[in-house]
């Protein structure tokens, strides 16, 4: 089953996951966690991605089956809704963000689902994303989610990017703990990032301070 008590949220995440799960979707639709690791790499993202571009990626090889148009807005709705509370909570509580995982029978937590949907929305900018890729340090945050969200022979290889021993340590894990640190951990460095291009373009528009006269 998905936890979905967990996350705090006002968004009816149960509906959500009901509808993901039923024969109105293609076999190869998001469920829910794929989904809210998707709009949290879409939201944490070096670029805005419009809905437009995102919301069809979500339903697979096939346009839902709605029953109705308000079925339809409603799902939509729920779509949109629950991204923009990702950022929202990002941006109020970020040490409190609570990402959407499976959880087995025995309360065990499986964060793969939700990895693979992350680097799904990375595909949708992989050059906008090398800069990160690039870094020598903030690269290490991609890792856990390479490990759980993709299968070996699709992996970079991985020997070769360096980690913190606690990043080292939970490369394999499912602890949410490293799922959030790796999200907080990206949504900084891009932010860092943009903060350094903008800087950069102020001071190219300023054009070269005064020069000193020759005689």
């Amino acid at each position: 089953m998905v936890n979905t008590t967990s996350p705090k949220t006002d968004v009816d995440l149960r509906h959500l996951d009901a509808f993901l799960l039923s024969d109105r979707v293609a076999d190869d639709a998001f469920d829910l966690s794929n989904l809210d690791g998707f709009l949290t790499g879409i939201a944490v993202g070096p670029e805005l991605i419009l809905p437009y571009e995102w919301l069809p990626i979500i339903w697979g090889s096939e346009e839902p089956d709605f029953e109705c148009i308000n079925q339809a807005m409603n799902i939509f709705g729920a779509v949109v809704s629950r991204y923009i509370e990702i950022i929202a909570h990002l941006d109020a509580d970020p040490d409190h963000f609570d990402p959407v995982f499976w959880e087995g029978p025995e309360g065990e937590i499986t964060a793969e689902d939700w990895a693979a949907g992350f680097l799904s929305a990375v595909r949708l900018r992989t050059t906008a994303w090398e800069p990160l890729a690039r870094d020598p340090e903030s690269r290490a945050l991609l890792v856990p989610l390479l490990i759980l969200g993709t299968e070996a022979e699709d992996r970079p290889p991985l020997d070769s990017w360096p980690l913190s021993a606690q990043k080292a340590k939970g490369r394999t894990e499912n602890d949410p703990d490293v799922i959030r640190e790796c999200v907080l951990g990206i949504r900084a460095f891009w932010s860092v990032h943009r903060a350094e291009r903008s800087e950069k373009v102020r001071q190219n528009r300023r054009g070269p301070g005064p020069q000193p006269r020759r005689r």
